[in-house]
C-alpha cells in the first residue's frame, strides 16, 4: 500500500486540484448573493462538498486493481442500462431533458453514470478479442449495436449531448481496438459525409427540416439547438440568445480578462448556467484568452499524463481504460468550449471538473481514479485474460 502510495502520479493530482480549485473560484464569482431566479448562493459550497467526495472515489478506485471493473463490465453495462430505462419512467426533468432520478436528497444522473459503465463495458469485450483484428460483422457490428441502445434511450430524454459521447468513445476504442485501416477509413467518411450532408439539408431545406423535427417528430428543442449554430440568422432571439450573449462575453475578456468578479456580461447575469454548462465563459471574460488558455493547457498536460501511463501499461485492457476515458474527456472539452465560440451546437455538456454537476464530477473522477488504478497496477498482464501472442497483437498499441 505505501508502496503505491510512493507510485502516484503527482502530476495528474496536482492538476486535478488545480482544475477544481478554479471550480470553486469560478461557481463562487457568479453564484454569491444570487437568489434569483433560483437561489444559488452557497452553490460554490455545495460544489466543494462534491469535490470532497469526487476526490475520495478518485483514492479509493486509484488502489483497487482495475482488472476487478474490466471482469465485471458487462454487469456494470445491465445495471447501467436499467437505470437509463427507469429514468424514462420516473425521471425528473431538469431545462427540457428527463435524465435525473430523485433518490431522497440526493439527484443522479444515469446518463452521466452511464459513460464510465461503457468504458468498462466496450473495454472488456474488446480484450475478449486477444488482440485479434476486428472484423466488421463480428467485431464492429456488435459494439455498434450495443453503443446504439443506451444512446437512443438517452436520445429519448432529450439529452444529447450524453447521448453524443457514447458514440465518441465508442469510436476511440474500436480504433484502439484493433480495427482494419480500411474499416476505419471508410467509417470515418461515411461519418463526415452523412455530418455534412445533413448540416447542409437543414441549411438549405430550413423549412422542411423545421417542420419535420417540430411537427413530426415532436423535438422542438433540437431546432434550438441547430438554428443557432448552422442558421443563425434564422435562428430566433430565445434560441440564439444563450450562444450570441456568450460569444460577447468572451469576446470582451479580450487578452487578460476584465477581472475576477467583474465580468460585465457574467455578473449581470446575461450569460445563462455561468456556474454550469456555461463556466468557461466565465473564465474567458472575466479572465481573457490567457486565463482560457491557463485552462485548455491544464487539460492538455491531463490528457497528456494520460498517453504517458497507456503507453507505459504492459497489460491491453488498461490501455482501453484510458483511452475510453480519454475520448470521454476530450468529447467533453471540445463540445462545451466548441459550442459557446460557434463551432458546435449547444447540447448541454458540461465542462469536466470545472462545471457545477455532482454527478459530472464524481463520474469525471472515479474515471481519473481508474486511470492511477493501471497506473498503479498496470506492470503485469491479468492471468485471467491471456495474452496474445506477437504476431495478432495491435500494431497501434505498445507490444507487450
Amino acid at each position: 500500500m505505501l508502496e503505491k502510495l510512493k507510485r502516484v502520479d503527482p502530476v495528474i493530482v496536482v492538476v486535478l486540484i488545480m482544475l477544481m480549485s478554479i471550480s470553486i473560484f469560478s461557481i463562487y464569482s457568479v453564484t454569491v448573493g444570487r437568489i434569483s431566479p433560483i437561489k444559488l448562493d452557497g452553490f460554490h459550497f455545495q460544489m466543494l462538498k462534491y469535490d470532497l467526495l469526487g476526490f475520495m472515489a478518485f483514492i479509493v478506485l486509484a488502489f483497487v486493481n482495475y482488472k476487478w471493473f474490466i471482469r465485471y463490465g458487462k454487469y456494470i453495462y445491465a445495471l447501467g442500462l436499467g437505470l437509463l430505462v427507469l429514468v424514462i419512467f420516473i425521471g425528473k426533468e431538469q431545462n427540457g431533458a428527463q435524465g435525473w432520478l430523485k433518490l431522497g436528497s440526493l439527484t443522479l444522473q444515469p446518463a452521466e453514470l452511464f459513460k464510465l459503465a461503457l468504458i468498462l463495458f466496450l473495454a472488456s469485450l474488446l480484450l475478449r478479442k486477444q488482440g485479434a483484428v476486428l472484423t466488421f460483422w463480428r467485431g464492429v457490428v456488435p459494439i455498434g449495436l450495443l453503443t446504439l441502445i443506451p444512446f437512443v434511450l438517452v436520445l429519448v430524454q432529450n439529452d444529447l449531448g450524453n447521448a453524443l459521447s457514447y458514440i465518441v468513445i465508442m469510436l476511440g476504442l474500436v480504433w484502439i481496438g484493433n480495427i482494419k485501416f480500411t474499416h476505419a477509413l471508410t467509417g470515418l467518411l461515411l461519418i463526415g459525409v452523412t455530418g455534412a450532408g445533413l448540416a447542409l439539408g437543414y441549411i438549405h431545406y430550413h423549412d422542411q427540416a423545421v417542420h419535420f423535427l417540430g411537427e413530426t417528430i415532436g423535438r422542438k428543442h433540437l431546432i434550438a439547438r441547430l438554428d443557432p449554430w448552422l442558421v443563425p440568422d434564422l435562428a430566433t432571439a430565445d434560441a440564439s440568445y444563450h450562444t450570441k450573449n456568450a460569444k460577447i462575453a468572451i469576446a470582451s475578456g479580450g487578452m487578460g480578462g476584465e477581472g475576477y468578479m467583474n465580468g460585465d456580461s457574467v455578473q449581470a447575469g446575461r450569460v445563462p448556467y455561468t456556474y454550469s454548462d456555461a463556466i468557461f465563459v466565465q473564465i474567458a471574460e472575466e479572465f481573457g484568452f490567457l486565463g482560457s488558455a491557463f485552462v485548455l493547457l491544464l487539460f492538455f498536460i491531463l490528457i497528456h499524463r494520460m498517453i504517458v501511463v497507456a503507453l507505459e501499461c504492459r497489460e491491453r485492457s488498461g490501455t482501453f481504460l484510458i483511452i475510453g476515458v480519454a475520448a470521454m474527456l476530450l468529447y467533453q472539452i471540445l463540445e462545451n468550449i466548441g459550442a459557446f465560440i460557434g463551432l458546435m451546437p449547444l447540447t448541454g455538456i458540461t465542462l469536466p471538473f470545472i462545471s457545477y454537476g455532482g454527478t459530472s464530477v464524481l463520474i469525471n473522477m472515479a474515471a481519473m481514479g481508474i486511470v492511477m488504478s493501471v497506473h498503479l497496477h498496470g506492470e503485469e498482464a491479468e492471468p485471467d485474460f491471456p495474452v496474445p501472442s506477437a504476431g495478432s497483437a495491435n500494431p497501434r498499441m505498445l507490444k507487450i
